[in-house]
């Protein structure tokens, strides 16, 4: 199966639809959350995902459109954001987001989680020492992570007591051949990027070939931007995204 990972879209439709067209025909979705947010376009967002059947789960700024964690605990531009987001929503895309969990199993091999396995919506799983402690949280081979909008992961040795921590370059490939070194797979954040690239991040995993590849395309930023004055939004989140940071 080849299968399409993304996370953090937060309402930006010009990065999403880059995305598809990049990634080409896939046979699974499977997005870690924050699908809005942000960005000006939510319930065409949520559309996109309800249409292609995605394996989903919440973020912190889903449930904060949705009025289900506290605004304060969020900057005033992104509690502007998210304001506005919720209230655009469709009774259905409101529906569907409802019944995300933050994180979520795939199978034997695959876990997912918005943050992080200890703290799913909040939890920027970012330096060594927090995946070390992570790692003991999960079984699977692999947990795929979202919430820090930096393409990147870590690896854990046979032994499990070395864990490496990698920033990802675009075509960078994971071999997963060997099933007893575990790794946690972060694609970067489609929609607002905070690695330094402003292009839309994603990864593709080939469960055949066992492995997962690292990818960016640049998308129409100034359209988003543009969709984001018309809406009103707090002109810091328009200017960022120029800058992926």
């Amino acid at each position: 199966m080849r299968i399409l990972i993304i996370s953090d879209i937060h309402s930006n439709l010009a990065a999403i639809e880059a995305v598809f067209i990049a990634a080409g025909s896939y046979d699974a979705l499977w997005c870690l959350g924050d699908t809005i947010g942000y960005g000006p376009r939510p319930n065409e967002c949520i559309t996109l995902m309800r249409d292609r059947e995605a394996v989903a789960i919440t973020g912190n700024h889903d449930l904060a459109c949705l009025g289900k964690i506290d605004l304060h605990d969020f900057n005033p531009d992104a509690r502007q954001a998210n304001i506005w987001n919720g209230e655009q929503l469709s009774p259905e895309n409101r529906a569907w987001l409802e019944e995300l969990k933050p994180n979520r199993d795939i199978d034997g091999r695959f876990t997912m989680a918005h943050g992080s396995p200890r703290q799913p919506i909040w939890e920027y799983l970012l330096m060594h020492d927090q995946a070390m402690a992570n790692f003991e949280l999960f079984n699977q081979q692999v947990c795929l992570i979202g919430h820090s909008h930096v393409q990147m992961g870590f690896r854990l040795n046979h032994a499990g007591e070395r864990c490496e921590r990698f920033l990802a370059d675009n075509g960078q490939t994971i071999d997963l051949t060997d099933r007893h070194v575990r790794y946690f797979i972060n694609p970067g954040s489609v929609g607002q990027p905070r690695d330094k690239d402003p292009r839309a991040a994603y990864a593709i995993l080939d469960t055949a070939a066992a492995t997962i590849r690292y990818h960016r395309i640049a998308y129409d930023i100034t359209r988003t931007q543009r969709e984001m004055t018309e809406a009103g939004l707090p002109v810091a989140l328009i200017r960022r995204l120029e800058y992926g940071i």
